[in-house]
């Protein structure tokens, strides 16, 4: 499974819990870290959880692939969900504008948000 797969799964695994303004940011020529970050907003504390817990569920059950670490998913907040070459953050809103990590990480042509509708990744600003 290639890292751009990993984060498309889970890009739907966040969409089956609702989850808002779901993002990839491709950073691999930025960092060694990983390759891509997936964003997404929850609404509440609870929801952030069932994101994170979701993410987890289906990426282990269907591609066999256990996260190296997770943080903050019981808090609510904001939760992390490592996969080496793919890194979940799914916070609140709140959060999420506080940190604004595609503010820090996207450089016009990394960003890619989800379509649920495709279940694709599409360059920000691209039309359906």
């Amino acid at each position: 499974m290639t890292s751009k797969e990993l984060a498309i799964a889970v890009c739907k695994a966040l969409a089956d819990k609702r989850g808002k303004d779901i993002v990839a940011l491709y950073v691999r020529e930025k960092t060694d870290l990983c390759d891509y970050f997936v964003l997404a907003s929850g609404s509440n504390a609870p929801q952030i959880k069932a994101m994170g817990e979701r993410v987890e569920e289906l990426i282990e059950r269907d591609h066999g692939i256990a996260p190296t670490r997770m943080e903050g998913v019981r808090d609510g907040r904001w939760a992390v969900i490592d996969y080496g070459d793919v890194i979940v953050h799914i916070f609140n809103d709140e959060t999420r504008l506080f940190y604004h990590l595609e503010r820090l990480w996207a450089n016009g042509e990394n960003l890619e948000k989800f379509d649920e509708d495709s279940g694709e990744l599409r360059p920000a600003g691209a039309e359906k």
